[in-house]
């Protein structure tokens, strides 16, 4: 989650062949972000099936599926059309992973749950929100978001360092800082042959409210040092193909458009994670100089 200017909850009819329905969450940015996006493979065994403006990304195999992040809660239903779409079965998802507890990357996870029985695996912080719905007063940007629909059966991974399905084995990173419990998940996909490391980053950037302060604030005394560590993390990831939680940070739709179509060869750059996280580094030290100037 980033900007934020005009938000509310809206009941929504959104049911998945008869399933469950959801709240919608209505804010400035959210019809945007919730635009049709037609999924598409990345690589291997890995696809896109989120909308346009917030990732979701299915991992596959012939013994069950790995799908990180839920988006919106109106997200929900065009993510399961995008599986079905790519040929695969929602009641073959066996995990459902989160990089962030804010409403536009958990607040489908609830109902894509219930259409797939999938156990829903985070961190102990994030289980706690996943658990709730709500961000707990140490997020820095709890003065602006909103509650989700609250998960059932979630498990708390712990400092666990992966999550298997079948051949899948996705290894989890810690990175916190752009909230409590974020993390970032990597994992290898194969092509004809080649095998490549994929990452998919949590968000990186120094976002809050406009009370907190990432330079101290006694609501999360170590946001600062946790978000310098995670953007480490990442630059130092191996990593070939990466995949960020709002896809156009990590240049995806510089190569891929609305109908899927592009030279996916242009996703596979070795160089991104650190780019990436160069970036976000740069971005931490300007929003902590400019809290100083304002002193």
């Amino acid at each position: 989650m980033s900007r934020i200017l005009t938000l509310g909850i809206v009941a929504a009819s959104l049911s998945v062949a008869g399933q469950v329905q959801a709240a919608a969450i209505e804010c400035s940015y959210c019809e945007a972000w919730n635009k049709e996006q037609a999924p598409f493979q990345i690589y291997g065994n890995t696809y896109y099936v989120g909308p346009r403006g917030l990732s979701s990304v299915l991992i596959t195999s012939p013994q069950g599926h790995v799908l990180i992040d839920g988006a919106l809660p109106q997200s929900a239903p065009l993510i399961a059309k995008h599986v079905e779409q790519l040929g695969f079965k929602m009641t073959d998802v066996k995990i459902i992973l989160n990089s962030h507890t804010h409403y536009d990357h958990a607040g489908g996870i609830a109902e894509l749950q219930q259409l797939t029985g999938a156990r829903v695996v985070a961190s102990d912080k994030a289980a706690t929100v996943l658990r709730s719905g709500r961000v707990g007063a140490d997020d820095p940007q709890v003065g602006h978001l909103l509650p989700f629909p609250a998960v059932a059966n979630v498990v708390s991974i712990g400092r666990g360092q992966s999550v298997e399905v079948g051949p899948l084995k996705l290894s989890l990173m810690h990175t916190p800082g752009h909230a409590p419990g974020g993390t970032s998940w990597r994992w290898q996909s194969c092509e004809a042959g080649r095998c490549l490391n994929l990452v998919y980053s949590d968000s990186l950037n120094a976002v809050s409210d406009k009370a907190f302060k990432y330079g101290g604030d006694p609501r999360y005394p170590t946001a600062s040092s946790d978000l310098k560590s995670s953007i480490a993390a990442i630059s130092a990831a191996p990593c070939d193909v990466l995949i960020t939680a709002h896809p156009e940070l990590s240049g995806m739709w510089d190569v891929i458009d609305e109908n899927g179509k592009g030279d996916r060869a242009r996703l596979i750059d070795s160089t991104a994670c650190q780019r990436y996280a160069e970036g976000a580094k740069q971005r931490l030290e300007q929003r902590l100089a400019s809290e100083k100037d304002k002193k």
